[in-house]
């Protein structure tokens, strides 16, 4: 068996594409298109017609959004129809609904008003054969909507014969691109996944959920946001051309459209921080999930714990208790003799809080959750502790934080991205990860900083304490959490 590649953050550098027209595609390939008042589907159909790729291992499904494919046309592939969603409208509903009735092992996303070059859909199905955890995005190029016929289409050798390549107005996804070095040095490679035109697994697809119907501007953003989560790899192709029959809309209210996709993203995807400014909003996503096993644990310690958590400087959160919920009966049982008084109190405790959560069992990832943390329950989280851990595994992108407490016990800060691409390459989680993200271990000291010393005013001389006339009374002891404080900061 083929050894399967490793890929760090998203480097695809190790991975070598066959040629064009050196391989022989074995994959069936679905072609999903929109369409709705597509006035260029027949340009768009004859170009697929003329694809490189077998035409016996390709279908195309249009997906109607609007009534508006009242026929096909002549010249289109030969296993091509048209597919109506049976509810709901948009394009995340049009291309879920072809997706349901697709037959292919690889999706192609395409719009109804793209030409595609001869090779675009061999360019983005040969990096499938390598790993089946890649995301392929071809180049999209605007041109003047002065638009060949379908027969001048099928018939040209390359998109230069057809449109004035010199004039066209690039996607402003090519300058990320190139300044990223293909998306090879990217922290954020989803941000150029916009959709038009994309491939990947189809169990990928199913996986990741789709995309979400609910949401109405920048579906495919929040679609690619998803996918990262899952651990995937955006891969670029040059080779990948198409032509987008119109040029970028001058005339839109740009200040409206940010304000129309913002809520769909804020809501959405975490790591739009710039989005999430308003302090004390709660959001769709959060941005760090905290895990605390609950199981035998006292309910004071369960409650410092999820105060503190709550009451971080780092808001955005939300806590998950995993705890044996699911053995609780609501049928008659004594009140006050109730063998699992603790257990039945703390549920009844978080049951109606929407920033608490409890579940039987810790989910292998948190997505699209992007970070979760993990540690002690009788070690509560300070106030800058998610914040800077935070700031510490965004530095270089690590995978996994691990905090070495002193008692020999540790927490960890978990990226859900590096969790999701296990899945597709199995092994231990910190071995693995340490090959495609990186595991740091750090001291605790400066995620459970000691508390600030009580400055002396400056113009106030220090007063000498007088001598107690009688011993004070004894303090109670410090916890576990204190004297961990205490080993922390001994001096």
């Amino acid at each position: 068996m083929r050894a399967r590649p490793v890929v760090r953050q998203n480097d695809f550098s190790p991975l070598t594409p066959p040629d064009l027209g050196t391989w022989t595609p074995a994959e069936t390939v679905s072609v999903i298109i929109p369409a709705r008042n597509a006035p260029h589907l027949d340009l768009v159909l004859a170009a697929l017609a003329a694809q490189t790729y077998p035409d016996h291992l390709m279908e195309v499904l249009v997906v109607d959004d609007g009534d508006t494919v009242a026929r096909l046309p002549e010249l289109r592939p030969s296993n091509t129809r048209v597919v109506r969603p049976e509810s709901g409208w948009g394009i995340s509903n049009a291309v879920n609904t072809g997706v349901r009735h697709a037959e292919g092992e690889i999706i192609q996303r395409l719009d109804a008003d793209m030409v595609v070059a001869r090779p675009h859909i061999e360019a983005l199905a040969r990096w499938h054969t390598l790993a089946g955890y890649l995301v392929t995005i071809g180049r999209k190029l605007f041109v003047d909507p002065k638009a060949p016929t379908a027969e001048e289409v099928r018939d040209a050798r390359d998109l230069g014969e057809l449109f004035d390549l010199e004039q066209a107005v690039p996607s402003s996804t090519e300058a990320t691109i190139a300044k990223t070095d293909g998306l090879r040095k990217s922290r954020n490679p989803y941000h150029v996944c916009t959709g038009p035109t994309l491939s990947l697994k189809r169990d990928v697809f199913d996986e990741v959920g789709g995309l979400d119907p609910n949401v109405l501007r920048g579906e495919d953003t929040e679609f690619a946001y998803r996918l990262a989560m899952h651990g995937v790899v955006f891969i670029p192709d040059e080779q990948a051309l198409a032509v987008h029959l119109g040029l970028p809309a001058q005339h839109v209210d740009r200040d409206r459209a940010v304000r129309a996709v913002e809520p769909f993203l804020a809501q959405r995807i975490p790591l739009r921080r710039d989005l999430r400014k308003d302090r004390g909003r709660s959001y769709l996503v959060p941005y760090v999930e905290i895990v605390y096993d609950v199981a035998g644990a006292e309910p004071s310690t369960v409650r410092e714990a999820v105060s503190a958590a709550l009451d971080g400087k780092l808001h955005d959160v939300v806590v998950t208790l995993v705890g044996p919920w699911a053995t609780l009966s609501d049928e008659r049982h004594p009140v006050l003799d109730d063998p699992a008084f603790d257990l039945r109190h703390l549920r009844d405790l978080y049951a109606n809080d929407q920033r608490v959560r409890l579940i039987g069992e810790a989910s292998r990832t948190p997505a699209p959750i992007p970070f979760r943390y993990s540690g002690p329950l009788d070690v509560p989280l300070h106030r800058v502790t998610l914040e800077r851990m935070i700031e510490t595994v965004q530095e270089d992108l690590t995978g996994v934080l691990v905090v070495d407490l002193p008692d020999g016990r540790t927490a960890r800060l978990e990226r859900t991205s590096a969790l999701g691409r296990l899945r597709y390459l199995g092994g231990p989680v910190d071995w693995r990860v340490e090959q495609t993200h990186g595991v740091r271990h750090v001291e605790p000291a400066r995620y459970w900083p000691p508390p600030k010393q009580a400055a002396t005013p400056a113009h106030k001389p220090a007063e000498t304490p007088k001598p107690a006339e009688t011993p004070p009374p004894a303090e109670p002891g410090p916890g576990l959490f204190g004297k961990l404080r205490s080993a922390l900061h001994r001096t």
